[in-house]
């Protein structure tokens, strides 16, 4: 429950008045999932993380494919101006 509330604490903050819209995006981007699991770049711990838009309006989605079930559990979205995460160049 904490992970929702920081993100829609951050959203508010950030986003403006179109949170729910924002979000909308976010999980249609998610949608490609289902077709192409592998498509975000792999992390430690056998995790993946998909890059959904970009600069003000960038997230990233940590999830883990399990291929035995052929099923995708997104374990957190994280905005990339938050607090703690680190821009790679």
């Amino acid at each position: 429950m904490d992970d929702f509330d920081r993100f829609f604490d951050h959203m508010a903050r950030f986003e403006g008045t179109d949170g729910p819209g924002r979000i909308e995006e976010i999980v249609q981007s998610l949608q490609i999932l289902t077709l192409s699991p592998l498509i975000g770049r792999p992390v430690k711990g056998g995790k993946r993380e998909l890059i959904i838009g970009h600069g003000s309006r960038g997230y990233v989605a940590l999830y883990r494919f399990m291929a035995d079930f052929d099923t995708v559990f997104v374990l957190a979205i994280r905005s990339q101006r938050e607090r703690g995460f680190k821009r790679r160049r």
